[in-house]
């Protein structure tokens, strides 16, 4: 409850009392001369309310209760009632705006909470664990979600779900590109929807490089996430396509020394650190000598894909945009912005090539 003006702590802690009272909750009343109260309300069966009233106009109810049946969560909903009915019949000249926020369940099986990029909490609609497995690496997760379908997690980071065809789009140009007949690496992409995608069209050959995605989750994609990957994955080499479960950089190095030339790189192996403090610093070198030696296999005339980060982030974006002056060739880059459904945010799109110079 947010009033328009300071708040009688006295008066807001005697309209509430006896509806706490009713429910034969143990009060405990702190009162600070400046900051007004802070009330617990304790129940035999282990439920609690917390009522904060701060002076300057601000009422907090929070209530916990361990019963996650309709019944228990029903009597929550009529304690909360009561509390909002009384608030408002009291004080409602002086009440500028209630709010009231859903209940977030806290130690459930399924874990329905997960972070956005910019950090903001998102409560999926997961209903299942369909796959939940820690690789020497990472613990890898495929939840299912009724709108989403089965979900990526890696490491508690949502990396693609099965209505994530925007993303895998994006990342290969939004279909403004002709991939017939051409090489392509791919840096990454151990869910298989970009090789999938690609295979449809016709490339002379597509190299996957999945590098830092380990076995166990193109084996748990292979299995689960089948909407995205298609078959791609059931073997490792194809009529046009091939799989190394290697480390990209030495693979990048060797390719670079014998020559060999891409006419596509995508790079979907980390998103853009949203920060330079000294745990991220690694990651920044990692992301430059990734684009370096990716340039050194890229054709003349290629084209270099990745994604870049939320756009709420723009400090890490334009972080990442002034790395691409540093490269030891002149590059260009062009962006676009695309809603990926189960990210619930808009993501940043990377298309880089090299500067053509005058002869």
């Amino acid at each position: 409850f947010s009033f328009n003006l300071a708040a009688d702590c006295n008066a807001v802690l005697k309209a509430l009392q006896p509806i706490f009272q009713e429910q034969g909750m143990t009060e405990t009343v702190h009162n600070w001369e400046d900051h007004g109260y802070l009330v617990t309300y304790i129940k035999k069966n282990g439920s609690f309310a917390n009522l904060r009233i701060h002076p300057h106009g601000l009422v907090l109810v929070d209530l916990q209760s361990y019963n996650d049946d309709m019944k228990g969560r029903e009597e929550v909903d009529q304690l909360l009632n009561k509390v909002e009915e009384r608030m408002k019949e009291l004080f409602h000249d002086n009440i500028k705006r209630v709010k009231r926020l859903p209940a977030i369940l806290r130690g459930g099986v399924i874990d329905r909470y997960w972070p956005t990029a910019d950090g903001r909490l998102v409560e999926y609609d997961i209903d299942e664990v369909v796959y939940d497995e820690d690789s020497p690496f990472q613990n890898i997760k495929i939840l299912h979600s009724k709108q989403f379908g089965n979900i990526l997690i890696l490491s508690g980071d949502v990396n693609l779900a099965e209505s994530d065809l925007a993303y895998t789009q994006a990342i290969m140009g939004s279909g403004k590109e002709d991939y017939t007949g051409k090489e392509v690496l791919i840096l990454g992409g151990g869910d298989g929807g970009i090789l999938y995608e690609i295979v449809k069209l016709k490339p002379k050959m597509v190299t996957m490089v999945a590098s830092n995605i380990d076995q166990m989750v193109i084996d748990g994609c292979r299995k689960h996430m089948r909407k995205t990957c298609g078959d791609v994955l059931d073997n490792l080499k194809g009529e046009c396509y091939q799989v190394l479960i290697e480390d990209c950089i030495p693979v990048l190095k060797r390719y670079a020394k014998e020559g060999r030339m891409f006419d596509y790189v995508i790079n979907d192996l980390t998103a853009v650190p949203i920060s330079t403090s000294p745990e991220e610093d690694s990651t920044w070198e990692f992301l430059r000598l990734i684009l370096d030696l990716s340039m050194k296999v890229l054709k003349q005339d290629g084209k270099y894909f990745t994604q870049g980060n939320c756009i709420n982030l723009t400090d890490a974006l334009t972080l990442y945009e002034e790395q691409l002056s540093r490269l030891y060739c002149p590059v260009e880059f062009s962006k676009e912005t695309v809603c990926v459904p189960s990210y619930m945010e808009l993501w940043v799109f990377y298309t880089i090539w090299k500067k053509q110079t005058d002869i």
